[in-house]
């Protein structure tokens, strides 16, 4: 059964490639002293570090200095903001800015500052999921120490404005950091043209390995020591470097942007005839907006159904996709961002996330269309909710 699955799934992980492997393996073949070390192995090390680190930062047009390695996209994250939230505490700023659709590893982290003693503003975003730069720059106060906005949202793919919130929080003198797990290696970014101080990266939704991901910091801008030990990444974050995955990474994010504009075309072309297809589900509605999304992201709410016997029927038809972030698949809560798009409670329960990239084909798009429809009218027949919609007893909520 595996090698018939339809993987439409990227968005939670993509599958490590080729290139990201051999680097990897070679890395330990080659690569295996302590880049610490004097030694010649260390030494080595080092030097394929540096190469790594060199190539992540032209990947997003910053200095190699400014590049920290870490775990990954949370550890990434979190580090951003506790940083720049204690910095400006320190000067008596207390104030966070985020929207109220950032993935969790930004949500829970502004949830622990605000115990702590910190004030966070939650921006609202229209029902396409994007966010007003307006309502960006009428929320930074006097005491804001930072803004902190994804650039497209891991769930229904929306593009945000990421420069002019950029532009607005450097007129004001305030730190922005962006959550770029989503974009980076998919669409064009350029930290210094956006205005961007601290960028969050990892290198598994580019056909890296799990377990490896970087933060860009701009120089100047305040980023504390959150993993206390060696001096390794400028002294800001101990513990041996992962060498053979920040090579699979940084390989695989040189892939990702050499063919960047031909995968973006492919995926999208995909998105859009699945979009056409999914939308002619009577009672059945695009979560995000049509344009402004990523390349390969859909996401649909199909009344009168649950996302989970979605999930599960279409995995039993070979394909593999998602309601919603992978980090909160376990849980029954509807997801905070159509609830933030203005989906009512038993709508959002009946999700479909399905993420695609260059290895998916029109074929399989077109057995998607095809399973989802089946699946759908599938559960919707044995559903009394659905019943009762259909004998005028209730009310559609998608027309």
């Amino acid at each position: 059964m595996e090698h018939a699955m339809i993987y439409a799934d990227n968005a939670a992980t993509t599958k490590t490639s080729a290139a990201a492997r051999r680097a990897m393996l070679d890395a330990m073949e080659r690569f295996w002293g302590n880049p610490s070390s004097l030694h010649s192995p260390g030494q080595q090390a080092k030097e394929a570090l540096q190469t790594a680190r060199d190539t992540v930062a032209k990947a997003i047009g910053a200095q190699p200095r400014e590049i920290y390695f870490t775990s990954g996209g949370s550890e990434a994250d979190n580090q951003a903001i506790v940083s720049a939230a204690k910095t400006g505490a320190r000067k008596g700023k207390k104030h966070l800015i985020t929207t109220a659709i950032e993935h969790h590893a930004v949500l829970h982290t502004m949830d622990q500052l605000s115990k702590e003693g910190f004030e966070v503003t939650l921006v609202p975003v229209d029902a396409s999921g994007i966010v007003k730069v307006e309502d960006v720059a009428a929320s930074i106060r006097e005491d804001t120490a930072l803004v902190s906005v994804m650039f497209a949202n891991n769930e229904i793919g929306a593009i945000q404005p990421i420069a002019e919130i950029g532009a607005v929080c450097r007129e004001k003198n305030v730190p922005f950091h962006v959550d770029a797990v989503q974009a980076v290696g998919h669409l064009p970014i350029d930290v210094s043209a956006q205005n961007i101080d601290m960028l969050s990266l990892s290198g598994h939704k580019f056909h890296g390995p799990r377990g490896a991901g970087a933060l860009y910091v701009r120089r100047g801008a305040p980023l504390l020591t959150f993993i206390h030990g060696g001096a390794q990444e400028a002294g800001r974050r101990a513990g041996t470097e992962n060498l053979p995955a920040i090579l699979g990474m940084a390989t695989a994010l040189e892939d990702s942007c050499a063919h960047m504009e031909e995968n973006a075309a492919h995926a999208a072309k995909l998105r859009d005839a699945l979009i056409d297809g999914l939308s002619k589900i009577p009672h059945s509605a695009l979560n995000g907006d049509r344009e402004r999304r990523l390349p390969g992201n859909v996401n649909f709410c199909f009344e009168g159904i649950e996302g989970e016997s979605l999930l599960l029927l279409l995995d039993d038809k070979g394909i593999a996709a998602s309601s919603g972030s992978a980090c909160t698949s376990g849980s029954l809560d509807p997801s905070h961002v159509l609830l933030a798009i203005g989906r009512p409670h038993e709508v959002a329960h009946g999700s479909l996330r399905l993420t695609l990239d260059q290895e998916n084909t029109m074929e399989d798009v077109e057995a998607i269309i095809k399973a989802t429809t089946e699946v759908v009218n599938y559960l919707r027949d044995m559903s009394p909710v659905w019943k009762a919609l259909q004998r005028g007893e209730r009310n559609y909520v998608i027309q």
